[in-house]
């Protein structure tokens, strides 16, 4: 799926947190740390400028880990996690959970897996 689609969105279960995107996603990343593990997410990148509604602390709760380079956010109301943003200016790209978007989108997308538990390269 390459092409242009405003219609792509993610949302948390009650409908505080709602993001657009500009394009889907061609591939998710299922990365195996002990955190991401956990939440259960699968990950979509996209730059701060293609996210419409992006949540950056109104509405969501954060928490940071380890060497606290980015910031996981979470639906303050249903307590989805939404995605992780960057600490330092210059980085651009956020994490989105993917489980959030369609799940008929989520489907047909490439799985990529990546050990973030270990070598932090992809395993495919």
């Amino acid at each position: 799926m390459t092409e242009s689609n405003p219609d792509v969105r993610a949302s948390c279960h009650c409908g505080a947190v709602v993001m657009h995107f500009n394009r889907a996603p061609l591939e998710v990343t299922d990365c195996n740390c002990s955190l991401c593990r956990r939440y259960g997410v699968l990950w979509v990148y996209y730059e701060a400028s293609e996210i419409a509604g992006l949540p950056m602390g109104e509405g969501t709760d954060t928490y940071a880990w380890n060497g606290r380079h980015v910031d996981f956010h979470r639906c303050s109301t249903c307590g989805c996690v939404t995605h992780w943003a960057p600490r330092a200016s210059g980085r651009m790209r956020h994490g989105i959970n993917a489980r959030l978007l369609a799940p008929e989108l989520l489907a047909q997308l490439r799985v990529r897996h990546k050990d973030g538990a270990g070598s932090g390269k992809y395993l495919d």
